[in-house]
């Protein structure tokens, strides 16, 4: 059987892979602080018929060999990390981050997850949790009687209370920033786990030791570019006629071989 059906077959699994990680970037490409992938691919085992540096005669060697590679096969769907557009709210309880770093999650298990996603609420205790219910680390309650809350760019979160001039400072919160963020496990709900890739995380407070600040009343938009991926999805839809149509082209030379006569 000839190589190139295979070769070419590798080819068009290979863009279906890259079509569908573009399909997930523009499905969210209204998520708070939705990260895009990118695809990367590698080649196959080549098959070498002929290896350069063979000698041929006294003194004489081949300059250059002869292989046939086997195709492509997908390696990696890297999480691309740039920032996303801020967009305003006015809503106290959403947080962008100026920067680098991720808010801390605790999740039911009392694993710590990790997002971007700053889209906060308060529960019926007070405390500050995701669309999910899953609280903030470190915890966060603001007090029932409370009439305005505040967040400054360090992170420290107070609040004015009813029949009082002053604020009162009532938490901190702290960000996590990670040695190789692309690294890191992407679980849904705009949630990432750590892993031994993306190395230990270091946390401090906001605006210090690299890590961003903090901005109330905006959200980090999805850092997905709409006509970025519409060029990306056409180029990988033209590579995949490319090669149904090398897998036809080989198929008409079976079949011309195949309708041989003595």
């Amino acid at each position: 059987m000839m190589r190139s059906l295979y070769t070419a077959a590798s080819g068009m699994s290979g863009q279906q892979f890259n079509i569908d990680t573009i399909a997930n970037n523009l499905a969210n490409v209204n998520t708070a602080g939705f990260k895009k992938s990118r695809a990367d691919f590698q080649d196959l085992l080549y098959q070498s018929i002929r290896y350069a540096g063979t000698p041929v005669t006294s003194g004489a060697q081949i300059p250059t060999s002869i292989e046939v590679g086997h195709g492509v096969r997908p390696v990696a769907t890297q999480k691309i990390f740039t920032h996303g557009t801020p967009k305003s709210t006015e809503n106290p309880l959403d947080l962008a981050i100026e920067g680098d770093g991720f808010f801390q999650i605790l999740l039911p298990d009392g694993t710590i997850a990790y997002t971007r996603d700053g889209a906060f609420k308060k529960d019926g205790e007070g405390r500050l949790v995701t669309s999910d219910g899953f609280y903030l680390e470190p915890e966060i309650i603001i007090p029932e009687e409370a009439v305005e809350i505040a967040i400054g760019a360090d992170g420290t979160v107070a609040v004015k209370l009813a029949g009082e001039s002053e604020p009162q400072v009532i938490g901190q919160i702290e960000l996590a920033r990670f040695i190789n963020p692309a690294g890191l496990q992407s679980m849904g709900r705009n949630l990432y786990l750590a892993t031994a890739a993306s190395g230990v995380p270091t946390v401090g407070t906001p605006g210090m030791d690299g890590l961003g600040s903090i901005a109330q009343g905006f959200l980090e938009m999805s850092n997905v570019q709409v006509v970025e991926e519409m060029v990306n999805m056409i180029t990988s839809q033209r590579a995949y006629e490319v090669n149904s149509r090398a897998i036809q082209a080989a198929d008409e030379m079976l079949q011309t071989a195949n309708n041989l006569r003595r």
